[in-house]
């Protein structure tokens, strides 16, 4: 991960936003002239919004693309650790409310890398554990809208209590994958691998793949055997 972290620092491109390299900073250059000037741009950002934004933590190391949301009215709750990585239009959204703890509501922990375009929406607590990756598109979401009151536009009828969603250390989450917690507490157990387009609405054990909608077991990892086991 380390060895990660250096190369995107350094402007090499990342296929899948996070995974591997895919054009070095030279071809980049080549390709584009003005690439530099986007990482400019980035670095700056970052810079700026570690000075300007009042966030409950803002550790070392980080890289907040340009493109990405986050309110400055939502900074104090929400904590980054250190080397996170922010993709393209990654929106951090922090529900406001009269009845909203005053708790951090995202904490993203050192090391993380979130691919372009995922949104994290809390109203309550989302934590992801150090070390977890997010490919592009994800939707994270610690609460539903109302819609109980069929008079009334679901619009106008606000965000229930909602849950928390904890995802534990070393977890890769797939592309356009869904994690979702209307209520209670959702864990994810660390080292767990989220399917493409998968939809998880409950917690799972550490060293799973799941895939599906709703979400199931497709492998698990058998620590005697070890080996990864198919799930019938």
């Amino acid at each position: 991960m380390r060895r990660l972290r250096k190369r995107f620092f350094r402007g090499e491109g990342w296929s899948h936003e996070i995974s591997k390299p895919m054009l070095t900073s030279t071809d980049l250059r080549t390709e584009d002239p003005f690439y530099i000037l986007s990482r400019l741009r980035t670095k700056v950002h970052t810079q700026r919004i570690r000075l300007l934004y009042p966030f409950a933590r803002f550790g070392r190391s980080n890289s907040i693309d340009y493109r990405a949301e986050i309110r400055r009215s939502s900074a104090r709750r929400v904590i980054i650790g250190d080397g996170v990585l922010l993709g393209r239009n990654v929106w951090l959204n922090v529900i406001p409310g009269e009845d909203a703890p005053s708790e951090p509501a995202i904490i993203l922990g050192s090391r993380c890398g979130i691919g372009r375009y995922t949104i994290i929406a809390a109203k309550n607590r989302i934590e992801l554990e150090d070390e977890v990756l997010i490919a592009p598109s994800a939707y994270i979401t610690d609460h539903p809208h109302e819609y109980s009151d069929v008079a009334v536009s679901i619009r106008d009828q606000g965000v229930p209590k909602g849950g928390t969603i904890r995802i534990e250390s070393g977890c890769w989450l797939g592309v356009g994958c869904v994690v979702y917690c209307g209520r209670g507490e959702l864990v994810l157990g660390r080292n767990s691998v989220v399917g493409a387009n998968a939809v998880v609405t409950k917690s799972f054990p550490p060293y799973s793949v799941l895939g599906g909608n709703p979400a199931k077991v497709i492998k698990r990892y058998d620590h005697d055997a070890k080996a990864w086991i198919k799930v019938k």
